[in-house]
């Protein structure tokens, strides 16, 4: 059912249930014996039972059968699209991925009996509707095209605190990337989990993340509703190398320089971050009002060229006030001040998701001041996981 896709139900369910019938198999080449005629017919009972109503999501399906051989199962939702799935070691039938919630299922059973005759038995049931939903948002957006360090954000609508039910998130999520790199999943907070790759993703990149949400259960009464698919591109490799003591931000294109910007950095008690940061989001013309901070009436500025690099309000951005000092001192309240040319042309060069590092401050980029995973070591992100491991796909 995923994605409106149609996936037959496996020959290895199948076996499965045959076992779970009580019926036992020769060796690979004995032929299977003639049922005798005359003998009982088969007999199936499949549960959730024909009109049951509130079938939690995960429930698994059983199909017993008496008297015969079970020789094939599906699952299919309202609109006849088979659902993917498999036995588990007490012979249950599960879905690959859990079933909807609020929605109509329809289980047929085929058996055939020891009188050679085939039996088929239908079950149609529905899962039930929650009362606590569990919402979610990705970034990036569906089709953008990102810059080489741009993670994967997953935004939950309530917290997630459990151990448990953070690897069941995890492991409800899926990336396929069409040059595969290892990467990771980590919890930012209990309403945040990003991925990232070990080292910066390749020029080119394509990938696709779809967070199977639709049916997972998180605690005991709150579930997911909406799978989410996000697929992304990753365009050239622009890496920008900002240096306080030169008060010069060099501009890097797949390794190449492009650009050397003459900026100025936060003045004494107002030191810009260092770190490796992204490009968060841009803004042609934005309001930099002081209060934000929490100081009001210090400064209230429309800026032109808006690249933001943190939460807490760090933007590469075009100062025309302070041209003078731009490659000579640092006079800004913690921003990279550049000419109004040299704003302009970075912000049109810019994709978001663009790696730009600031070197030489006395002040550290905090993790978590927006999407900052480059602000740990690889060791530490994966410490960050539920389940400990990566990703190679």
């Amino acid at each position: 059912m995923r994605n409106g896709g149609i996936t037959f139900v496996s020959t290895l369910a199948v076996a499965a249930l045959l076992l779970t019938a009580g019926c036992t198999a020769g060796g690979s080449n004995t032929p299977p014996a003639k049922p005798p005629e005359g003998g009982p017919a088969a007999k199936l009972s499949i549960a959730p039972a024909d009109g049951t109503t509130k079938v939690p999501p995960d429930t698994p399906i059983r199909v017993k059968v008496s008297d015969g051989k079970v020789t094939r199962l599906s699952v299919a939702d309202a609109k006849g699209h088979e659902v993917t799935g498999s036995p588990g070691p007490d012979g249950a039938w599960r879905p690959t991925w859990p079933l909807h919630p609020s929605a109509t299922y329809t289980v047929t059973a085929q058996a055939t009996g020891a009188d050679g005759k085939q039996v088929t038995a239908q079950a149609e049931f529905t899962t039930l509707k929650p009362r606590l939903v569990l919402e979610s948002g990705m970034s990036p957006l569906h089709g953008e095209k990102v810059g080489v360090g741009m993670p994967v954000q997953l935004l939950l609508s309530r917290p997630v605190t459990t151990q448990a039910d953070r690897a069941a998130v995890e492991r409800s999520l899926t990336v396929r990337m069409s040059k595969p790199v290892e990467g990771a999943w980590s919890w930012v907070s209990d309403q945040e989990v990003q991925f990232r790759p070990r080292e910066y993703w390749p020029p080119g990149e394509k990938v696709t993340v779809v967070a199977h949400l639709a049916g997972l259960r998180i605690g005991r009464n709150l579930w997911g509703t909406k799978n989410r698919i996000l697929t992304f591109t990753v365009g050239p490799e622009h890496i920008t190398k900002i240096r306080n003591a030169t008060h010069r931000a060099v501009v890097h294109e797949d390794g190449k320089v492009v650009r050397t910007i003459p900026v100025s950095l936060g003045k004494r008690g107002e030191a810009s971050y260092s770190g490796v940061m992204i490009a968060q989001e841009k803004a042609a013309s934005t309001l930099m009002d002081s209060a934000t901070i929490g100081r009001p009436g210090e400064y209230r500025a429309h800026t032109k060229w808006n690249v933001r690099m943190t939460y807490s309000g760090m933007f590469f951005h075009a100062a025309p006030w302070s041209v003078r000092a731009q490659g000579r001192r640092n006079v800004s309240h913690g921003c990279v001040n550049a000419s109004m040319a040299d704003a302009r042309w970075f912000y049109r060069f810019t994709q978001r998701g663009d790696i730009i590092e600031v070197m030489g401050t006395p002040r550290k980029l905090r993790f978590g001041n927006g999407p900052t995973p480059w602000a740990k070591s690889w060791k530490d992100w994966l410490a960050g996981s539920a389940l400990g491991t990566s990703i190679n796909a």
